[in-house]
């Protein structure tokens, strides 16, 4: 296993982030595995090197926190592991059960630990943008979860790059905790934050850990039929009942980078997963690739293709059929309709 720092933090992290989305229950998202296979698959990743799990509250109301916090007190010593999660999106209806107040975080924060069974998360991330709350308060309310020893450090997630820059300099200017970390989409078939994010990012110093390599397993072919993908019954369940990847992906620009994707793996010998994700580890700025694992080899092959080598050739055979595109939401609204902008 290869291992970066967190952007200018000193805290070392797996180039492969496990992504706990996929475990908890099927009321949150039909496709999901259950606690057994979770804890397999935290096994798994450990064996193969990987110190870095991402989760949120939000998953399956917690119990994806849940399963995490049971698999690392059963497998490992914590300090072994690093531990991501978030705080943002409600876990159930009402004024301040959702949101980045001082009020929300704090109660969210313990509520995590709690189902984590620790002390402190390593890195507390915002899930996305409170456009009600003025960033100071959020800022201000995270740099005393910091000084409490909750956390160790903050980052974002799914934020603008203006409101990024606004979130670092602010926290630099006042002497608060440092903004650490951002969690993006990025894959072959979005890259819109290379405009500006990852830029300002590299500039900065602050860590870039991407998710939805895949892009939510359209470029792993869970969406083509038998002559242009095999894949499993699970990922096959899950491409049919995952509408936030039905909302995200699915454009005519996309099949054809998919298309791309698929030629130059087979001139390569590779599979197309293990193509698309070393085309994001390809890029400096990246410290993490969060992946959601329902197979085996979905881990196996992610861990192979940090030893793949891309040549200028193949970046440009794989990046020239992108299109320039609106920015992407988040496609929260596509989990579920209890989701309101805070």
């Amino acid at each position: 296993m290869q291992y970066r720092t967190l952007g200018a933090s000193g805290l070392r992290v797996s180039r492969i982030c496990l992504g706990m989305l996929s475990y908890g229950s099927k009321n949150f998202q039909p496709w999901l595995l259950g606690e057994e296979d979770g804890r397999r698959f935290v096994r798994m990743a450990l064996d193969l090197g990987i110190n870095f799990f991402d989760t949120a509250d939000f998953y399956s109301s917690g119990e994806s926190e849940a399963i995490l916090g049971r698999a690392v007190g059963s497998f490992v010593e914590r300090s072994q592991v690093v531990i991501a999660t978030k705080v943002g999106l409600p876990l159930r209806d009402g004024p301040n059960e959702g949101g980045l107040s001082r009020k929300h975080i704090f109660e969210a924060v313990d509520a995590s630990l709690k189902r984590l069974n620790t002390d402190y998360v390593d890195l507390l991330q915002m899930h996305t943008c409170d456009t009600v709350t003025p960033i100071e308060e959020t800022l201000s309310a995270l740099d005393d979860v910091v000084r409490a020893g909750k956390a160790l450090y903050i980052g974002g997630s799914n934020f603008p790059a203006w409101r990024l820059a606004k979130s670092v300099y602010h926290s630099r200017h006042r002497g608060l905790a440092p903004v650490s970390c951002m969690q993006l989409q990025y894959n072959l078939a979005y890259r819109e934050e290379e405009r500006e994010m990852l830029p300002f990012c590299e500039a900065e110093g602050v860590a870039v850990t991407a998710y939805s390599p895949l892009a939510r397993g359209l470029l792993a072919g869970n969406r083509a039929d038998g002559a242009e993908g095999a894949v499993s019954d699970k990922e096959r369940a899950r491409a049919q009942s995952d509408r936030k990847g039905q909302h995200l992906y699915g454009s005519a620009a996309d099949w054809a980078i998919a298309g791309r994707l698929r030629q130059v793996a087979g001139e390569l010998g590779v599979s197309p997963a293990r193509l698309a994700i070393a085309w994001v580890a390809s890029k400096p700025v990246v410290s993490s690739i969060i992946l959601g694992a329902l197979e085996d080899h979905h881990l196996s092959e992610a861990c192979a293709a940090l030893d793949l080598t891309l040549d200028t050739q193949v970046l440009r055979a794989l990046e020239e059929p992108y299109v320039v595109q609106a920015v992407k939401d988040e496609g929260f609204q596509q989990v579920t309709g209890r989701l309101k902008t805070p």
